[in-house]
């Protein structure tokens, strides 16, 4: 069950080194439908920050049921920004599946299994992996492929549950991964199981060139402290891209 978690956005404090993090409340706010569910449900983006900044896109829900990210984007869609960080939030891709507490989408497919890269046919509707009829075949997809396209994030965070885990990286990939892993107290662990073709944020790094792409794996629950600090992680890792950037 989603906690409310708007009530904590003002109280974020964004801290780097022990120095207060400039920011602003204002700079940017809109709101785009960048496509529609199997059942017509919008799929809604929100935009904030700093126009031409570090693009840092942050996406609540693929898997219907795993829907704690929500609480994260609540916060952030009202927290202050830091200067230089253009974020988009993404609160849920999947609003069929979400709306039936389910993983799939109306079309019993795992959205996370339908990205057109390395897509790999994977089943039949009734299993949990179902991998759809070919590669990008869901609205839900093909409305992610355009609008990330569009957008060229510099780092997407998608979420899921529950291992509570973030698998490790290497170069600054694996820096941006420490070091939401230390703020937001999720250990950094390998994730193993399932089958792993079509995925979203293999899709996406080998499709952008210089972006960053990884799964934060929240827990079974998300406290009210625990999406705060969540919130304040993506903030913090967005600050951090934009400092190895100009390096």
């Amino acid at each position: 069950m989603r906690l409310t978690a708007l009530a904590l956005a003002g109280s974020l404090l964004l801290t780097t080194g022990g120095s207060a993090i400039a920011a602003t409340a204002n700079a940017n706010f809109e709101k785009r439908i960048i496509g529609k569910s199997v059942e017509g449900r919008d799929i809604e983006a929100y935009n904030r920050g700093t126009k031409g900044g570090t693009v840092v896109l942050v996406i609540g829900v693929i898997h219907g049921n795993e829907d704690a990210g929500l609480d994260i984007v609540d916060i952030l869609r009202s927290a202050e920004i830091p200067k230089g960080v253009d974020l988009w939030l993404v609160p849920s891709m999947n609003p069929d599946g979400e709306a039936r507490d389910i993983r799939k989408n109306a079309n019993s497919v795992d959205l996370n299994r339908n990205f057109p890269f390395n897509w790999g046919k994977i089943g039949k509707p009734d299993y949990w992996q179902y991998a759809g009829t070919s590669r990008a075949s869901e609205p839900e997809t093909q409305a992610m492929v355009k609008f990330i396209r569009e957008i060229k994030p510099d780092l997407s965070i998608w979420y899921h549950q529950d291992l509570n885990i973030i698998s490790p990286g290497t170069g600054n990939d694996g820096k941006l991964r420490a070091r939401y892993s230390q703020l937001s107290g999720i250990p950094l662990k390998r994730i193993t199981g399932g089958k792993y073709t079509g995925v979203a944020v293999t899709w996406q790094r080998s499709t952008l060139a210089n972006a960053y792409a990884f799964v934060v794996e929240l827990g079974p629950t998300l406290s009210s402290a625990q999406a705060a600090l969540n919130a304040k992680a993506v903030l913090d890792v967005a600050v951090f891209l934009g400092s190895l950037k100009r390096k």
